[in-house]
């Protein structure tokens, strides 16, 4: 691996930004790359392996150095302890990187970042582990929590919650399929290409397209123009993408639009919509006639959604800020459709922002819960008598999924349930996914 950068000070940033600094590692990840858009294909590739894959892997790496270092990982420096993570996931991962160069960089990039005195400690400690990494020792398969949350690297309030909701068959399940990758899918814009020009077009360029199995998952929503792509090195140099033939979004985000099912010259509103790839979708089913009027409670968050509108060229959408849990009276009973999917605990996206795991709580749970309960409350009353209200989560949290589903409908007896499906992130196709459509009775 050439270090002309030094892409090893790059995944260090990255760590630091997620682990000491609180940042999302999809956005430090992104903020790197972007940066340093010049890096080739392999410097970027190894960048992201190493900086994801740690991140996937913290719990694991911790108690594996935990068994190597008389000092423990919660008493280490940040820099220090992101120097040993990020070398123990090359040594247990990365076969085609040689322990002692692993070793070595580790001692150099500690000794660039001003720790001089702990070159010692940190090639003692890395080297040792380099030595013994056949036979660490892990908790008891017995133990299904302490196990898992170590093999797979799963906060343990996590896999307890998972086993109370699901069970442990399907915990353990979860657990494994964390780690599976996931995959990039594009939805096609139909409105511009056909799904078999678009996909012609990607694989000139070298692309591999493949087609999804969702119908057999979802086998309700008549959906052909999703596809999963590999091979790409960066996606926004894609031309097609530049020019507003597909977007990125996974296939249970392209559910709700689908399942929405809006008929031309519907009035639709998406509270909160950013980065606005479900409006952008209700726009393109509509063919062009009604509206779509995207929402989100940040003049930040509406600006993502107004450069998707204008890379989509979309003309029957608007972007607006306004807060979801404020009533806007002048919307009162005007919506065909109203799709509220909601800030969630995001537990079903794993795969593609692992930190997420980290960064929630159970308390922080018990309060998006009540924040969707709050927002349900408000906006169900723009959605006008026939019209339609699609309730939608990122995660596989029940209390705040099918629960709260329960106490909407308890209390809004004007909605009828038609749908309901939570999806899980078991497969090679969707994250984990909850939605819900409602119908409100006429008179």
């Amino acid at each position: 691996m050439t270090d002309k950068i030094n892409s090893r000070e790059l995944i260090l940033e990255i760590l630091l930004a997620v682990t000491r600094d609180g940042e999302y590692s999809h956005l430090a990840l992104r903020l790197v790359l972007d940066k340093y858009q010049y890096l080739d294909k392999r410097d970027r590739s190894f960048i992201t392996r190493v900086a994801e894959g740690t991140i996937e892997n913290m719990i694991e790496a911790d108690y594996i150095i935990n068994q190597f270092s008389k000092t423990k990982t919660k008493k280490m420096k940040p820099v220090i302890l992101n120097i040993l993570r990020m070398s123990v996931y090359q040594i247990k991962y990365m076969d085609s990187v040689p322990d002692s160069a692993v070793c070595n960089e580790a001692v150099k990039l500690a000794g660039k970042r001003g720790f001089k005195n702990l070159k010692g400690f940190v090639n003692g400690v890395l080297r040792n582990i380099s030595r013994n990494i056949s036979e660490i020792e892990y908790p008891s398969e017995k133990d299904f929590v302490k196990y898992y949350s170590v093999k797979y690297s799963i906060p343990e309030w996590i896999l307890t919650k998972w086993k109370e909701d699901f069970g442990e068959d399907k915990a353990k399940e979860l657990a494994e399929a964390s780690h599976l990758p996931a995959p990039t899918l594009i939805r096609v814009n139909k409105n511009k290409v056909s799904p078999a020009e678009l996909k012609e077009r990607l694989e000139e360029r070298g692309i591999k397209v493949s087609r999804t199995n969702i119908e057999e998952i979802v086998p309700e929503a008549k959906i052909d123009y999703v596809f999963a792509i590999e091979g790409y090195d960066y996606i926004s140099a894609i031309p097609e993408f530049a020019e507003g033939l597909f977007v990125v979004q996974d296939i249970s985000s392209v559910l709700v639009a689908a399942l929405a099912d809006p008929k031309e010259g519907d009035y639709c509103i998406d509270v909160c919509a950013a980065p606005g790839g479900k409006s952008i979708h209700m726009a393109e089913l509509l063919n062009g006639t009604g509206h779509v009027e995207a929402r989100d409670k940040s003049g930040y968050k509406v600006s993502l959604i107004e450069e998707t509108i204008e890379r989509q060229q979309a003309k029957n959408v608007s972007a607006k800020v306004y807060d979801a849990t404020i009533k806007d009276e002048s919307s009162v009973e005007k919506a065909d459709i109203v799709i509220a999917d909601l800030p969630c605990s995001g537990l079903g996206v794993i795969r593609r922002k692992t930190d997420i795991k980290y960064h929630m709580t159970p308390e922080m749970t018990k309060e998006l819960a009540k924040l969707q309960q709050s927002m349900l409350d408000t906006v169900c009353d723009y959605v006008k008598c026939g019209g339609t209200l699609m309730f939608s989560t990122c995660t596989i949290n029940k209390e705040e999924n099918e629960e709260n589903l329960k106490r909407f409908l308890k209390k809004h007896d004007e909605f009828s349930l038609v749908f309901e499906r939570q999806l899980f992130f078991d497969n090679e196709v969707s994250d984990g996914f909850y939605i819900a459509k409602m119908v409100k009775k006429n008179g």
